[in-house]
């Protein structure tokens, strides 16, 4: 049988298996695993043998439970409460001011987490009430939520970047670096977008009454002392690490023993709260740790069929595609894939493919160059998914958490301008590739 006709055997036996509801890398792995056993014989058992390896050996692989223990430390002590407090009061008094309050939240509970879906639980249960006790209109409000949220896999400590990095063997900070330009121009179109509606119809966005408005100034100040905490654990995480005083583990482990440390000083480190962490921490680090050995294991299989280099003389050599034309297919496929299936499965699917047949097109700058810019183009293809019907969680998350009138097709209607700015950030992003490598370029000459 031709490699070709295996390798599409894999792909069909692999989408069958994912509509049964079984979990990503369990089918990702057992395809692998038949595949290999059925071609290679008992030898073939070597291919998850080596991966699973290669990942115990993987030494950054060490800042993915120390970035979840820090997030989850931030949200379940309640630092959360006090930044959205604080941008209550300072942001209060501008039209639509809680909205981009609610997207500054957003973005630093991103740098706290790297997970979306920990921000749309803060942003639904925090921001969300209030926004609608204030008045503001209900569907602008779940959509920047819910665009605000998906940046939690864009900016640094991304978890998706980390599977990423793995899978494209592409150092973990620079693509942490590469995504914190793109991540912050998405949240200013965001906050452009509510700056612009609410000066063209203010009562979608009404400023605080004068008697919420009467805050004194030490109160100010300490709320402002309290919000900004975060910020500080976060500087002295990162900080060290973009002057090249620790690794990027060491920078991890520096960022858990400071949020622990602070949530402890508060008195907010109880039992119960521990307990929650570890448990999270340890589900959510297993679990990507599954994704990325099932991942390895179905990569190598395609690697032993010759598969990349079949795709790759059909797009260049048979059909005569440009590399842009190329790219641009690649991510269209990415935007279709995006309503049906998450970001892991995405990426499992088609890494295989389409990784190593970014770093042989013709882009005008370095394979590891075009990785690192893939790896963030990808990143926001799967943030667009996230909100995309209709499949999108985050749209059944949002569902879930908000009040009972709003509806689903409120929400539905709410992400309509909010996928338009994402499909500009990626074009824009896609159009002068320096967003994303500048800043990796810049901290990595050093």
């Amino acid at each position: 049988m031709p490699y070709e006709m295996i390798a599409l055997l894999m792909f069909g036996g692999m989408m069958i298996l994912l509509l049964t509801g079984q979990r990503v890398f369990a089918v990702i792995g057992f395809v692998a695993s038949v595949a290999a056993l059925a071609l290679w014989g008992g030898g073939g058992s070597a291919l998850p043998f080596t991966s699973a390896i290669k990942l115990m050996n993987w030494y950054p692989m060490l800042t993915l439970p120390m970035f979840v223990w820090m997030g989850y430390v931030m949200s379940e002590s309640r630092m959360a409460d006090d930044l959205y407090r604080m941008f209550h009061v300072w942001f209060g008094p501008v039209p639509g001011g809680l909205a981009i309050g609610t997207i500054l939240l957003m973005v630093l509970i991103s740098a706290m987490n790297g997970l979306s879906v920990a921000g749309l639980a803060i942003g639904a249960t925090i921001a969300l009430p209030e926004l609608l006790k204030r008045g503001y209109d209900k569907r602008m409000v779940t959509g920047i939520i819910q665009g605000g949220s998906s940046l939690g896999i864009l900016v640094p400590p991304s978890v998706v970047l980390v599977l990423y990095s793995m899978i494209a063997r592409q150092p973990v900070g620079h693509l942490w670096l590469a995504g914190v330009v793109p991540g912050l121009m998405m949240a200013g179109l965001f906050i452009l977008y509510v700056v612009v509606r609410c000066r063209i119809n203010p009562a979608l966005g009404p400023a605080l009454p004068a008697e919420d408005r009467t805050v004194p100034a030490a109160e100010k100040l300490r709320l402002l002392s309290a919000g900004l905490l975060p910020v500080g654990i976060f500087a002295a995480m990162m900080g060290p690490f973009v002057y090249g005083w620790t690794s990027l583990v060491e920078a991890s482990v520096v960022g858990a023993v400071v949020a622990t440390l602070a949530a402890l000083v508060r008195g907010r480190l109880t039992r119960k709260v521990f307990d929650t962490c570890m448990v999270q921490t340890l589900a959510v680090s297993c679990m990507f740790m599954w994704i990325i050995l099932a991942a390895l294991a179905f990569g190598a299989v395609f690697d032993g069929l010759g598969a990349v280099r079949a795709i790759e003389g059909l797009f260049l050599r048979d059909m005569g595609l440009s590399p842009w034309t190329i790219l641009i297919l690649m991510q269209l496929s990415f935007l279709i894939m995006g309503m049906f299936l998450d970001d892991t499965a995405m990426l499992v699917i088609v890494a295989p493919l389409y990784v190593p047949l970014v770093a042989k097109l013709d882009l005008g700058m370095a394979p590891g160059d075009a990785l690192i810019w893939y790896g963030i183009l990808y990143t926001i293809t799967c943030q667009i998914a996230y909100i995309t019907p209709p499949f999108g969680y985050n749209l059944f998350l949002m569902r879930a958490m908000a009040p009972d009138h709003v509806t689903l097709a409120d929400i539905y209607r709410s992400i309509t301008p909010i996928v338009l700015l994402m499909l500009l950030t990626l074009v824009i992003v896609m159009m002068f590739p320096q967003i994303a490598l500048w800043l990796p370029h810049l901290v990595y000459a050093r």
